[in-house]
C-alpha cells in the first residue's frame, strides 16, 4: 500500500545528487582546456553513498546534458560538450561513480580510499584520452593541464567524501 521505501529513497537521492553534480558544474573557474569545478565531489559522493546505485544519478546527469538541459560547467549542455575538451572528464563520471560505489559496498576503509583514488584515476584516464583525441595536443601538456593540477584539489575532495560519507555511512 505504501510503495516501496528503498526504490522511493534511490529517486530522491538521484534528484539530489543530479542537482548538486549541476551545482558543482556551475561552480567552475575558468581554466584552460578543462574549467576547475566541484562535479568531481558530488559524483564521488554518489557513489560512496548510494553504492553501486550511484551510476545512475552519475549517468541520468550525462543524458540530461546531452538532451540539452543546462546541467554541464557553466550551465553549458549538448552533445557538443561531450564532443569537446571536456567530454571525456564527464563520461568518465560514469565509470568513476561505479569504481567508488563497488568500493563502498566493502566495509574496510582501505578499499574504500583505494576506491576513491580509482575512481579519480578512471575519470583522468578517460579524460585525458579524449582530451588527446578530441584537441591533438601533446601528452606532456594534457597530463599537466589535464591531471596534474587538479590533484591538489581532487586530494581534498577524496578526504571530503571519505569523511562525509563516513559520516553519513
Amino acid at each position: 500500500m505504501y510503495g516501496d521505501p528503498e526504490r522511493t529513497r534511490l529517486i530522491a537521492h538521484t534528484a539530489a545528487f543530479v542537482a548538486l553534480i549541476t551545482l558543482g558544474g556551475w561552480l567552475s573557474i575558468p581554466f584552460l582546456p578543462v574549467p576547475i569545478t566541484l562535479q568531481t565531489l558530488f559524483v564521488l559522493l554518489a557513489g560512496a553513498i548510494l553504492k553501486r546505485r550511484g551510476v545512475v544519478p552519475v549517468g541520468l546527469y550525462v543524458l540530461l546534458g546531452a538532451l540539452n538541459f543546462p546541467v554541464f560547467h557553466s550551465g553549458l549542455s549538448g552533445v557538443g560538450v561531450l564532443l569537446g575538451p571536456t567530454g571525456g572528464y564527464i563520461l568518465g563520471f560514469i565509470p568513476g561513480a561505479l569504481i567508488i560505489g563497488l568500493a563502498y559496498e566493502r566495509a574496510s576503509p582501505a578499499i574504500r580510499v583505494g576506491g576513491i583514488v580509482a575512481a579519480n584515476l578512471s575519470i583522468y584516464t578517460v579524460g585525458i584520452l579524449w582530451l588527446l583525441y578530441s584537441t591533438g595536443i601533446s601528452l606532456p601538456y594534457a597530463l599537466v593541464f589535464g591531471m596534474a593540477i587538479f590533484i591538489p584539489g581532487d586530494f581534498l575532495k577524496g578526504i571530503g567524501v571519505y569523511l562525509t560519507a563516513k559520516r553519513l555511512g
